[in-house]
């Protein structure tokens, strides 16, 4: 399979010096003499040539990197030997458990370990991606992620604004997201067919500041709320409860009969959460 069929874009020099400006806050190379690895553990998603491999290398105690190309696998293998502190890992990244990989000591784990990820997320899966990042939201320090404009727009969309909506509020709920650069299409080889931006989350988000005990199903509550997003928000509830018992739980929390859930912040998610958990029907 080629790389253009995994929906894999490469980077040009100059926007990999810009993106390791703005993950790091320094230049993209520390001369070789005098690196700079202070930074802990990097877990990279697709990590293609190995180029973004080398700069992360240099800022990281450690960096596993991920790739799914076995074309490129054992030419990634070969260009990252001299780096010294670099383990690749052939597979999918959405059947690997990234705590696994931090933990595991034929790659140089240490039980526990939190970790940085990397990646230029292939456009296609980039939802799943991040949903399989916060799988083990606690071990995760900071995430930053190549994605579709789109994507991070609704990523770091704020309540009330058209982008809102349930992976909005996801990823929210794990992290503080930022878009740190806008990326035309000419900054990659092949260019695709889309604007793409880089995108910082960094933990921890709104679940740290709300009582929620269920994460698994809080979240499934939220894709309830947002799973029409024409329609009310006590419609939406219906599927969970009477007409009449969404509306008297809106208004408990204190929230209008008509109100939508792209208008909701996480706290108001939680206490209306909390008001149905709460509540014998």
């Amino acid at each position: 399979m080629t790389p253009e069929r995994l929906g894999q874009h490469f980077l040009d020099v100059r926007w990999r010096e810009r993106i390791a400006h703005a993950i790091f806050g320094l230049g993209a190379a520390t001369p070789a003499a005098q690196p700079h690895k202070s930074s802990g553990l990097w877990i990279e998603i697709g990590a293609g040539h190995g180029e973004m491999t080398a700069i992360l290398s240099q800022h990281a105690s450690r960096v596993i990197a991920i790739e799914l190309d076995a074309t490129l696998v054992e030419r990634l293998r070969e260009t990252t030997a001299a780096l010294g502190n670099v383990a690749v890992v052939s597979g999918n990244v959405l059947e690997l458990d990234f705590a696994e990989l931090a933990d595991d000591s034929d790659l140089g784990g240490e039980s526990g370990t939190r970790f940085h990820v990397y990646g230029n997320l292939p456009y296609y899966i980039s939802s799943p991606i991040v949903h399989r990042l916060f799988d083990n939201p606690a071990r995760v320090a900071s995430a930053f992620i190549v994605v579709q404009r789109e994507v991070a727009e609704r990523i770091a969309a704020s309540p009330g604004h058209r982008e809102y909506g349930y992976f909005s509020a996801f990823t929210q709920f794990y992290s503080r997201p930022e878009i740190l650069l806008r990326i035309p299409p000419g900054a990659f080889h092949p260019p695709p067919q889309v604007h793409s931006a880089l995108v910082a989350l960094r933990p921890p988000g709104g679940r740290a500041n709300l009582q929620v005990h269920d994460d698994c199903a809080f979240l499934k509550f939220l894709k309830v709320c947002f799973a029409h997003k024409r329609k009310t928000l006590r419609n939406n509830l219906r599927a969970l409860l009477s007409s009449v018992e969404a509306q008297e739980s809106m208004l408990q929390t204190g929230l209008a009969a008509d109100a939508r859930a792209e208008q909701l912040t996480l706290a108001q998610f939680a206490r209306l959460f909390a008001n149905i958990s709460n509540t014998d029907r």
